[in-house]
């Protein structure tokens, strides 16, 4: 199926070993970097950087804007983070050991996640009818939420 040769491994091996395995150290930045991404769940690098400088102790550093947007590049190319365009604005990234798409409210901006089997009748039909294998962790559809539905038909 498309939408399942997309995904990357869903246990990816720890940072260091990746790292290692390339030639590359394991930084505290990078660690920090990563660990942000996973507690952020659907994180801007702006939002990555300023969780940093929260959680450096006083008089302590945090990587730099610029520090964080090689590292996240980094990890994404290790396989260990997938960027997703939500729309306007910086990508958001998350973890890749958990494929999933993004549903974004046009009205509010909530941003949820779906399971990556809602769309495999759609990944079926674009690989069959157009050769195209489709990444899932690169998917955000627009839509509304219930919420702003709700509001919308009580007002």
């Amino acid at each position: 199926m498309a939408l399942e040769q997309a995904c990357p491994q869903t246990h990816p091996a720890p940072l260091a070993e990746r790292l290692r395995s390339r030639g590359l150290r394991l930084t505290p930045q990078r660690e920090q970097v990563l660990a942000a991404v996973a507690a952020l769940e659907h994180a801007t690098p702006e939002s990555i950087v300023a969780r940093l400088r929260d959680e450096a102790a006083p008089g302590g550093t945090a990587p730099d804007t610029s520090t964080v947007y090689r590292t996240l590049e980094l990890l994404e190319r290790l396989g260990l983070v997938w960027h997703t365009h939500l729309g306007k604005g910086a990508p958001v990234y998350h973890a890749a050991e958990h494929p999933h798409l993004h549903v974004v409210c046009a009205s509010c901006g909530e941003i949820a996640s779906a399971p990556p089997g809602l769309l495999d009748s759609a990944a079926e039909r674009l690989g069959a009818e157009l050769g195209f294998t489709l990444d899932v962790g690169h998917v955000a559809l627009s839509g509304t939420c219930a919420t702003c539905r709700d509001r919308a038909r009580s007002e």
